[in-house]
């Protein structure tokens, strides 16, 4: 059975969402997201994204996630998209119906994935694409040693029930599966912020991991002059076509 770890606050997936906004706004410009006529957002949680999507798309949004109680209390959030309980493993919608499917941080929560991607393919329809922001925890580059807490982030989200390399592999299992895929990366190269450590002290820690943090944390507390630390998470900005035959 699939671990199932609860969603980070509301306010955390929020600073979670701007983090990836501009990569997100370039993926959204390259399919035409004005031209898409019928749009899931997989894993909407409290509706960090659904918005945007909403706004940008050309037809009805809906958002879907199997936290169901994360969709009730997204209120606002969710306005003007419909809202429907579910596994991305077995979809409640029929053959051929989104033109676009979207992800952010999700599909690294899925086991099996394939079973997902089957089920994403099976309810786009031809020409149709998904839209995959996933980050990849082994090549995250953080600079100097002692702020460095990549193992933390291996052995948490392992934990967890995820699957941290997600990133690296997520390509060619689309691949196998029958899309083109395309992948980007981000342009740009930002100073660290402390709020990641938030999201790292939101998984289940050993107590020894916890002691380590600690100490990280403060680490990277007295460095705090420009560019005198590197903490840079690898996100694979992946957009896979469903082939029109």
């Amino acid at each position: 059975m699939q671990k199932v770890y609860d969603l980070p606050a509301p306010e955390m997936l929020t600073q979670q969402a701007e983090w990836l906004a501009a990569a997100r706004g370039r993926l959204f410009r390259q399919v035409g997201i004005a031209r898409r006529k019928r749009v899931l957002d997989v894993g909407a949680g409290y509706g960090a994204v659904t918005g945007e999507l909403v706004r940008r798309a050309g037809g009805p949004v809906v958002a879907l996630d199997r936290a169901v109680a994360a969709l009730r209390e997204g209120g606002a959030a969710f306005a003007g998209a419909a809202r429907t309980g579910g596994d991305a493993r077995w979809l409640p919608f029929a053959d051929a119906v989104f033109d676009l499917v979207f992800t952010q941080l999700t599909l690294l929560w899925i086991q099996p994935l394939m079973r997902a991607l089957d089920e994403i393919h099976r309810v786009l329809r031809p020409g149709g694409v998904l839209l995959a922001l996933e980050p990849d925890y082994g090549g995250l580059i953080e600079y100097p040693p002692e702020i460095a807490a990549r193992e933390l982030w291996l052995s948490a989200l392992k934990r967890a029930g995820a699957d941290p390399l997600i990133g690296r592999a997520l390509p060619g299992l689309l691949a196998a599966r029958g899309f083109t895929v395309n992948v980007d990366f981000f342009e740009s190269l930002y100073a660290p912020s402390p709020a990641r450590f938030d999201f790292l002290r939101d998984l289940p820690l050993t107590a020894a991991e916890a002691l380590a943090l600690a100490d990280i944390e403060a680490e990277a507390l007295v460095r705090h002059s420009p560019w005198a630390q590197i903490a840079h998470l690898p996100f694979f900005l992946v957009m896979a076509l469903k082939p029109e035959s």
